[in-house]
């Protein structure tokens, strides 16, 4: 396992955090933006809509981010983070930088006072899949999700 240190992302991070960001929606079948990504990024960090976690490796280059939003849960009646992107660049994968993304994302939880966390992927995910599970997530048996894409 590789050394890998986690630190909260700063509006300065947004060219760092963007090729990383970009090659996680490549991930997910989306064309490559690597401006769009930036511009992304940038505006979450800027209005602090969003918190994003950033592994950096030994020699601090960047090798994974984590992004939370912030949100509720009504019948809990309480904050929870959704946990939406989780990404580790191909080269730093198996070296715990995924592992360590995730519990500084519980951390962060903890310290905000967030009582949950959500995540989904994709049902082909199953790498992805074993370490949130080795981590004590568990699959929702429970609700099914549903989306409609709106038309702006």
């Amino acid at each position: 396992m590789t050394s890998v240190h986690i630190r909260p992302a700063a509006t300065a991070d947004a060219d760092t955090i963007a090729p990383l960001f970009d090659a996680y929606r490549q991930f997910y079948e989306q064309a490559p933006d690597l401006a769009g990504a930036r511009a992304f990024i940038a505006e979450r960090l800027e209005r602090e809509e969003s918190v994003i976690l950033l592994a950096l490796d030994g020699t601090q280059t960047a090798v994974g981010f984590c992004q939370l939003y912030p949100t509720f849960c009504s019948v809990e009646a309480a904050p929870i983070y959704t946990l939406y992107d989780l990404f580790v660049s191909p080269s730093a994968r198996k070296t715990g930088a995924g592992r360590s993304l995730l519990l500084a994302a519980e951390a962060t939880a903890h310290a905000h006072g967030k009582v949950r966390m959500d995540l989904t992927t994709a049902h082909t995910n199953t790498t992805a899949q074993k370490l949130y599970e080795s981590l004590g997530w568990t699959l929702d048996t429970v609700f099914r999700a549903y989306n409609k894409r709106i038309s702006a």
